[in-house]
C-alpha cells in the first residue's frame, strides 16, 4: 500500500489515498473529485478546471499521468 495525497493527485486538499496501485489510487482521488464537484467545492473546481485545460492537449495528459505513476511507484510502502 502506498498513500498519496489529493494535491499531488492534481486536487486541491490534504485528504489522503492509500491503494495497492497508480490505477487503483487514481480512481479513489477522481471519486473523491467527483464528491466535491456535487458539494460546490470552489478549490477542487479550480483544480478540476486546470485539468480540464490539460485533457485538451493528449501529449500533455499523458505525460501528467506518467509523472504521477513514476511519482506513486517511486513512493515507499506504508
Amino acid at each position: 500500500m502506498k498513500t498519496m495525497t489529493c494535491k499531488q493527485l492534481g486536487g486541491a486538499c490534504d485528504k489522503t489515498f492509500s491503494a495497492n496501485s497508480f490505477d487503483e489510487i487514481a480512481d479513489l482521488s477522481k471519486q473523491h473529485g467527483m464528491e466535491m464537484f456535487q458539494k460546490g467545492d470552489e478549490a477542487h473546481l479550480k483544480a478540476m478546471d486546470e485539468m480540464m485545460a490539460l485533457m485538451k492537449n493528449p501529449e500533455a495528459m499523458k505525460e501528467w499521468f506518467d509523472n504521477k505513476r513514476e511519482e506513486f511507484e517511486s513512493l515507499p510502502d506504508d
